[in-house]
């Protein structure tokens, strides 16, 4: 049975808030995975291929703790947290699964990425399947591999000739003429005589995926929450020059697609009428939270909000879809670094706009921005690390500054380090300790391995924009507040966040 667009369009006048519970991965080697590159540039090539340069490693399963009262038909998600009728909490258990990631050619030239993704279950279809999604702020269109998908070794697929409300949208429907405006490259008709509306994706090392622009039910919260009808990229066919690898050890445990949440027409957030998420990544190995709607369960910290920053005429270079704020200066210690405002604020192209994204890994910074900081963090750490003094060592193209010495000295040396902060208008987000430094996968020196800060150069990366990465929101509480135009961020211990939230419900 193929779904309207306008039961598409209507989120079933349903209240529900949904807790989600994430995890850090340890440490292991898996392909990047299958990402978009959505809107950091439109028109240049070069910015096509930046928030490609950033990857994830492995991916943890995050199973929903479902808040849902006797009345089905009082909750909706997108209401912003609305409490439902009887109050009654329906709680679901909660898992911590280590997943590989899903496949994508390794187009990152940036092997430098944490090993952690955020990533979500959801069942489609009818009868349900199961299928493991990333989380992603910062892509618009969803998208599932669907049975026939031409990857090696690939995921389990979804079925989508075994779902009894899976349809194609047609290429006369309006999802397929208009609502797809936001997307980079338009959904289009098919060849006759096929009257299907296809996508596609393009990568960063010119590998693509394609498909047909779809609809079917995501079931978010297990047994008594209700379907979500929802659009999504139903992908048959990806290319890539360089292949795909895939470390799970069972199919089924391999992330199958990618869940969009930007401000984009066709994003998750946009067809569910969500306004109001949020989510609290822990440090180590502690559990971690997300949350859709509601206000927190009361775990929520006080927060200091940005307001998002809105460019109403199109640019070539400014995404309006992403969740851009403004960035106003970047510390070090207490030193307020003396980057000229006018480098931090977009230009009159849009490039230069600052982007808080959860697929992105790690943060990057524009020229004077990046070489600033890195001039005050070699001057603040000369006591602390020795400069690896190898001028030409640039780690995967992007991240030259760069250090060596045994774990132990660096352990040591990251309790001492200065912090770091991005200053937003309203509001700051803190790097300390062990969240400066990587260590480069490979690279030794004698007894001495390679580290490189966290801090990435955007220009480096063919990239014309600020992007503030998911590492550097660990143990943060970071709220998207769509009602009021803001994002709020606090320092918080996520794994005591969740803890709490867990008591209470």
């Amino acid at each position: 049975m193929q779904l309207t667009v306008g039961v598409l369009l209507t989120f079933l006048g349903i209240d529900c808030r949904l807790v989600i519970p994430v995890l850090r991965a340890k440490s292991q080697s898996a392909a990047p995975r299958l990402k978009s590159l959505h809107g950091l540039n439109r028109t240049d090539r070069k910015v096509e291929t930046a928030r490609q340069l950033v990857g994830m490693e492995s991916f943890i399963v995050l199973l929903f703790l479902f808040l849902a009262t006797a009345e089905p038909s009082s909750y909706g998600i997108g209401d912003g947290g609305r409490e439902g009728k009887s109050g009654r909490a329906v709680l679901l258990p909660l898992r911590v699964q280590e997943v590989a990631p899903p496949p994508r050619a390794p187009a990152n030239r940036l092997r430098f990425r944490h090993n952690v993704s955020l990533t979500v279950p959801v069942a489609v279809g009818t009868p349900p399947q199961n299928m493991t999604m990333v989380l992603d702020t910062g892509s618009e269109l969803s998208w599932l591999l669907c049975n026939g998908s031409s990857l090696s070794p690939p995921p389990v697929p979804f079925n989508a000739s075994a779902s009894l409300t899976y349809g194609a949208v047609p290429c006369s429907s309006p999802a397929c003429m208009w609502q797809g405006r936001d997307l980079p490259v338009r959904p289009f008709c098919d060849t006759p005589p096929s009257n299907a509306c296809r996508v596609s994706i393009s990568y960063a090392d010119a590998s693509s995926a394609d498909g047909l622009l779809a609809t079917d039910t995501f079931l978010l919260g297990g047994a008594g929450a209700p379907p979500v009808p929802a659009l999504f990229g139903c992908i048959t066919s990806y290319s890539s020059s360089t292949g795909t690898t895939n470390n799970a050890s069972d199919p089924s445990e391999a992330a199958t697609g990618l869940l969009g949440m930007n401000r984009g027409s066709l994003s998750f957030v946009t067809q569910t009428s969500t306004r109001r998420f949020a989510y609290c990544i822990a440090g180590g190995e502690g559990p971690g939270i997300l949350i859709l709607g509601g206000d927190g369960g009361g775990a929520a910290p006080v927060l200091n909000y940005t307001p998002l920053i809105e460019i109403s005429q199109p640019l070539p270079y400014f995404d309006r879809v992403a969740y851009t704020v403004q960035l106003e200066g970047i510390r070090v210690g207490r030193a307020l670094l003396p980057i000229p405002k006018s480098v931090l604020t977009p230009d009159h192209t849009g490039a230069g706009q600052t982007m808080v994204d959860s697929g992105t890994q790690f943060t990057f910074l524009l020229g004077d921005a990046y070489a600033a900081l890195k001039g005050e963090f070699l001057n603040q750490t000369r006591p602390l690390l020795s400069p690896l003094g190898e001028p030409e060592f640039v780690f995967q193209g992007a991240f030259d500054t760069c250090f060596r010495g045994t774990e132990a000295r660096v352990a040591a040396a990251s309790r001492l380090l200065s912090e770091v902060a991005l200053v937003l208008r309203g509001a700051e987000v803190a790097v300390t300790g062990e969240k400066l430094l990587y260590r480069v996968p490979g690279e030794r020196r004698g007894d001495e391995t390679v580290w490189c800060l966290t801090f990435g150069s955007s220009d480096m990366a063919g990239m014309s924009a600020y992007v503030i990465g998911h590492h550097h929101q660990q143990d943060v509480w970071v709220e998207y507040d769509l009602e009021n135009g803001r994002v709020g961020f606090a320092p918080v211990r996520c794994d005591l966040a969740t803890q709490r939230l867990g008591v209470r419900l």
